[in-house]
């Protein structure tokens, strides 16, 4: 009976130990190697790519072009950051107070508010499906730490600008500035980078190209966040 026993306690520790081993290989190894490695596309980018296949029965229309930090203006990593995520040089992934605040705003608005950090938009759109689920989310919590662990800020900003949608099959600042601007990411200036970053909550509603009177506030908003943040100065440490 002692061996039986000793024989299935055995069995369920090398049959976890295979499986933390998998975790491994599908998760982690994928972010240390991206940390340096341009990514090829993305989840989001897959996403989108095979639903329009499925109704046209053709190629999905995805514009995405790689483009180096040193390659982007400064004013459009300021621009994301004022509009998405301010503490982004601080926090370690999870900004808690603009959780416990769109939590907050529940009983007003009847749902809560988006409250995802950069890098958590990174790990979501890099890496999982769209949704709300509760796998969804704890997948997306588990990669946010792995990409502040395995990957310095600038990295993760990098990424960010280069799989953000700015609009309908548009990926990262690269397309962006090409489609909407005839220019090399290295030209945006500030107003452009403000404009760009303001379509981002929903680029598929509001439009770069003929921006509404909301966007055009709301980029007005950002570049005034921009000079509080105190210029492309706030994130020369990263």
């Amino acid at each position: 009976m002692a061996s039986a026993k000793h024989g299935v306690l055995s069995w369920f520790r090398r049959f976890f130990l295979r499986i933390a081993l998998a975790v491994i290989l599908l998760t982690v190894v994928p972010v240390v190697l991206l940390r340096w490695i341009p990514p090829p596309t993305s989840a989001v980018m897959v996403e989108k790519r095979v639903g329009e296949m499925r109704r046209s029965k053709g190629r999905g229309g995805i514009h995405y072009r790689w483009t180096r930090w040193n390659a982007i203006s400064a004013p459009m990593g300021l621009a994301v950051v004022a509009a998405e995520d301010q503490k982004f040089p601080q926090h370690w992934g999870f900004d808690f107070y603009s959780i416990a605040d769109a939590v907050g705003e529940q009983g007003v608005r009847g749902r809560v508010r988006g409250a995802s950090t950069i890098t958590q938009q990174v790990a979501r759109n890099l890496f999982l499906w769209q949704g709300r689920s509760y796998t969804r989310k704890t997948l997306e919590a588990y990669f946010t730490v792995l990409l502040e662990l395995f990957w310095p800020k600038r990295r993760i900003l990098e990424v960010y600008l280069n799989i953000a949608e700015f609009g309908d099959g548009i990926y990262g600042v690269g397309a962006a500035a090409q489609t909407f601007f005839g220019k090399r990411p290295m030209e945006i200036h500030a107003s452009e980078a403000a404009l760009l970053a303001a379509v981002l909550p929903n680029p598929i509603r509001f439009s770069v190209r003929n921006p509404s009177a909301y966007v055009r506030q709301r980029a007005a908003w950002i570049e005034h966040q921009m000079m509080q943040l105190g210029g492309p100065a706030y994130l020369s440490q990263l």
